[in-house]
């Protein structure tokens, strides 16, 4: 039988309240740690040095100029998501014409695809029978099409589209706002209703409803802004990992949708995730990208925005945000290489590519 992850068999719920308060410790002793070496990192950048943020073997320079856009062409808002393809290719959505832009590993820009959608807000990559596939989310598509999941191959070509199920009660089109969806290991399809009620949905493989699960609050179980979705494949058992945005933490379910367990909190607001082996990286729209191990402790903190007006702030311009930092970090992407690549939220975007530096 399997175990709840992060449970011994005498004393589960010690166990996992001695990881909420070590991770809290953590969160607190990591910050204070970040904030000496960003001013470090800012001290750095005016001399022209090496742009370096996070710590340990979790430290990460930033390449400069990648991923740049053609004179008078912009990002929009980046309030989206990014992934790679079996190639390495870079896929990063947008909040404009643009649509997904298709970046080379060293950031040249190859194609972009998706055009009539957009404003793509999520895309998990998924191989299946040897091909690939996106599993997105669309808050703005064409004038007929907008609050959709749609599942498409790398090249942007649909193959499966989803709205809202009137089984699960919608009866208002403003009640449907979607932001994220995962295909399970079961190939059941996921998708978060976090704009809107904050319920997660369950449908088979052919997009046919199953059920809905969790709802609105701050209780366990129950989340405010249900934003990102990820498989967590950390632990003997697979789990939906499920960013709670508003509540700033981090649940597990299964994927029969029972509540399993808070996994990490006093987070920043976390948007998306992203996993390499037994650690994930979390995208926080209160300017941070934070890492966590198997236990669900952060190890590492990226880009830490000491300037709190900076936070969650659209309405800055990309020049007035630090190098090293970030001041709403949405989308976030963990490659095979342990690059990292982060979508700023800010009225014209941003997307940085963290190169992990050698030890």
């Amino acid at each position: 039988m399997n175990r709840t992850p992060g449970q011994d068999r005498t004393s589960g719920l010690d166990r996992r309240r001695f990881i909420a308060v070590t991770g809290a410790t953590a969160l607190a002793a990591l910050a204070g740690t970040r904030a000496n070496a960003q001013a470090g990192n800012a001290a750095n950048n005016s001399r022209g040095g090496m742009m370096q943020t996070g710590n340990g073997e979790w430290t990460y320079q930033v390449v400069p100029g990648w991923g740049q856009l053609p004179a008078a062409k912009s990002f929009g808002g980046t309030h989206g998501g990014i992934a790679t393809d079996k190639a390495g290719h870079v896929y990063v959505s947008t909040q404009s014409e643009t649509g997904v832009l298709v970046y080379s590993p060293d950031g040249v820009l190859l194609k972009t695809i998706a055009g009539e959608y957009p404003e793509v807000h999520s895309m998990v990559y998924a191989e299946e029978n040897g091909n690939e596939y996106f599993y997105a989310t669309v808050q703005k598509g064409t004038p007929k099409e907008n609050w959709l999941f749609i599942k498409m191959k790398t090249d942007g070509t649909v193959v499966q589209k989803i709205t809202a199920p009137a089984e699960a009660g919608f009866k208002a089109p403003n009640e449907w706002r979607l932001t994220a969806a995962v295909s399970g290991p079961d190939g059941s399809i996921f998708i978060a209703n976090g704009y809107g009620d904050s319920r997660l949905f369950k449908f088979d493989k052919k997009g046919n409803y199953q059920a809905s699960y969790s709802g609105k609050g701050t209780a366990d179980g129950l989340m405010d802004c249900s934003h990102g979705l990820a498989v967590d494949r950390r632990y003997d058992q697979p789990l939906l990992l499920v960013c709670d945005r508003e509540n700033r933490r981090l649940c597990h379910f299964d994927f029969d949708g029972k509540f399993v367990r808070t996994v990490t909190q006093h987070l920043r607001r976390p948007c998306q995730i992203s996993f390499h082996g037994d650690y994930a990286v979390i995208s926080e729209l209160e300017g941070r990208v934070t890492i966590i191990d198997k236990d669900n402790t952060p190890v590492a903190f990226l880009g830490d925005n000491p300037q709190k007006k900076q936070w969650a702030n659209y309405h800055l311009q990309p020049g007035e945000i630090a190098a090293t930092t970030f001041s709403a970090a949405h989308g976030c992407h963990i490659d095979s290489n342990a690059n990292i690549y982060v979508s700023d939220w800010n009225q014209t975007g941003r997307v940085t590519k963290l190169a992990r530096v050698s030890s």
